[in-house]
C-alpha cells in the first residue's frame, strides 16, 4: 500500500465534498420536479412539495400524454435526434478517417474546418439559404444546418491517429480497400471516441429549441425543446391543451415538471448503454513491435 501525505489525504477529502455538492446540485432540482409532478395542484399551489410527493397521483402524467402537441413534437424530436445522429456520423467520421492521413492540402482544408468554429454564415443568411433550398418546415431544416461539426471532426480524427498504422499496412497486403479498413478496423477499435461523440450530437439534436422555433411556421410541427420553450420559458398555456375542468383539478406547474422530466428521460437512458466505452486504451497490444 503505496503512503498518501497528510496534504494528499486533505486534497481527497475536499474533492470528494465538492464533487458530493456537484452531483447534488444536478439531482436534487430533478428530485423536486419529480415531486412536482407527482402531486395535487393545492401542494403544489401552496408550495409544500419538497422532495417527496405530497398528495399522489399521477394525472399529470395522463394529461400529458394525451397532449397531441406533446406527443406529436417529442415523434419529432426522436425522428430529428435518431436522423440528426446518422448523418452526422456518417459525415465526420468519413471526414475524420480521411484527415487522418497525410496528403497535400490537408492542412488547407484543416483550416478551412476550424474556421467554421470561429466564424458563422450569421442567422439571417443562414434563414435564407434554408428558405431557398426548400427546406423550411420540414425535418431536414432541423437536421442537415448542424450535421457537420469540426469539432466533433478534430475528436474523431485524432482518435483514429492513435490506431497503429501496422494494422492498416497489414490489411492493405491482404488486399482490403480503404473503404474495408475503415469499417473492419478503424470504426470497431473507435467504439469509445464514436459513442462519446454520438453522445454529444445526440444530446445536442434532442436539447436544441431555437432552430425550431425559426424554421417551423407552425407550433404543431415543433421539436420537443421548441415545445417547452413556449410551454415553461413563455408560459403559453394554450399549449397544454387544458380544458376549464382540467385546469381546476390539475397544476399547471404539475404539467410542466412531468413534461420537464419526460423529457429528460430518453437522454437519461441512454448513457448506461454508453458508457460501457467510456474506457481508455482500447487498442493497446493490438500490435506486438
Amino acid at each position: 500500500m503505496y503512503y498518501k501525505s497528510k496534504g494528499y489525504r486533505i486534497f481527497s477529502i475536499f474533492n470528494h465534498i465538492l464533487l458530493i455538492l456537484v452531483a447534488l446540485s444536478c439531482l436534487l432540482p430533478m428530485l423536486h420536479l419529480l415531486a412536482q409532478s407527482f402531486s395535487s395542484k393545492t401542494a403544489v399551489n401552496g408550495n409544500l412539495v419538497s422532495f417527496w410527493p405530497v398528495d399522489f397521483n399521477i394525472e399529470a402524467y395522463v394529461k400529458t400524454f394525451k397532449n397531441t402537441n406533446f406527443t406529436g413534437s417529442m415523434r419529432i424530436s426522436v425522428v430529428r435526434t435518431v436522423l440528426g445522429t446518422l448523418i452526422s456520423m456518417f459525415i465526420i467520421t468519413t471526414a475524420g478517417y480521411a484527415l487522418s492521413k497525410d496528403f497535400r492540402g490537408r492542412n488547407a482544408l484543416m483550416w478551412i474546418f476550424i474556421f467554421t468554429m470561429l466564424f458563422s454564415g450569421g442567422l439571417i443568411p443562414s434563414y435564407i439559404l434554408v428558405t431557398i433550398l426548400g427546406l423550411k418546415d420540414t425535418i431536414w431544416s432541423l437536421v442537415l444546418p448542424g450535421a457537420f461539426g469540426a469539432y466533433n471532426l478534430i475528436l474523431i480524427m485524432n482518435f483514429f491517429k492513435t490506431i497503429p498504422k501496422a494494422l492498416e499496412e497489414a490489411a492493405f497486403i491482404d488486399g482490403a480497400s480503404f473503404f474495408v479498413i475503415f469499417r473492419k478496423i478503424y470504426l470497431p477499435l473507435s467504439l469509445p471516441g464514436l459513442a462519446t461523440v454520438g453522445l454529444f450530437i445526440m444530446v445536442g439534436s434532442w436539447n436544441a429549441w431555437f432552430d425550431g422555433i425559426l424554421y417551423m411556421s407552425n407550433t404543431t410541427d415543433y421539436p420537443l425543446a421548441s415545445f417547452l420553450q413556449t410551454v415553461v420559458v413563455q408560459g403559453s398555456a394554450q399549449s397544454m391543451a387544458l380544458s376549464q375542468s382540467e385546469a381546476a383539478a390539475l397544476s399547471e406547474q404539475s404539467i410542466k415538471a412531468a413534461q420537464i422530466f419526460i423529457s429528460t428521460l430518453p437522454i437519461i437512458l441512454v448513457y448506461p448503454f454508453l458508457q460501457k466505452y467510456f474506457v481508455k486504451g482500447i487498442v493497446l497490444g493490438a500490435v506486438k513491435e
